[in-house]
């Protein structure tokens, strides 16, 4: 059982009153502190319905993004998540520039030993586009772990 103390930054989980932010707020994510921090072991998140709007048209983007972590201290509250992404509805961004803002806003948030974020987003004009950002604690294997995983990402869309 989580003590008070532990679920203290933890606002919007069991909240009735849900607000739906429509534009970028990195500051509605939440987190709350690893039991396990000892252990290696991966969270994955999949939101297969993120959406944000093409920068210079302003047309919708559809993508499934996957992130992918190994928690040190804390780990990120789901609610929060789902609300964080969301935010995105109305941001105008590329693809490419989505999966960076959201791998490094998490990796403020949560200062995890490895975090992956990866974006499927659907075809547009014919093309799709699969970005994937990464980040390894620096100093530590997971540093090299993430610089191996980047170039073997490549090979896994074809």
């Amino acid at each position: 059982m989580r003590s008070d103390a532990e679920l203290e930054g933890v606002t919007l989980l069991g909240n009735t009153k849900t607000q739906y932010i429509t534009t970028y707020s990195p500051g509605i994510l939440e987190k709350f502190p690893n039991k396990h921090p000892e252990n290696d072991y991966m969270v994955t998140l999949n939101c297969p319905e993120f959406t944000s709007l093409c920068p210079k048209t302003g047309q919708p983007d559809f993508a499934k993004i996957t992130i992918n972590y190994i928690p040190d201290g804390f780990l990120v509250e789901s609610k929060s998540l789902k609300l964080y992404l969301f935010s995105f509805r109305n941001h105008g961004d590329f693809h490419e520039d989505c999966v960076n803002i959201i791998m490094k806003d998490l990796v403020r948030l949560l200062e995890p030993k490895y975090l992956e974020v990866e974006g499927i987003f659907t075809p547009r004009g014919g093309i799709s586009i699969y970005p994937f950002a990464n980040f390894g604690k620096p100093g530590t294997d997971y540093e090299k772990f993430a610089r191996e995983r980047l170039f073997s990402a490549i090979d896994r869309r074809n």
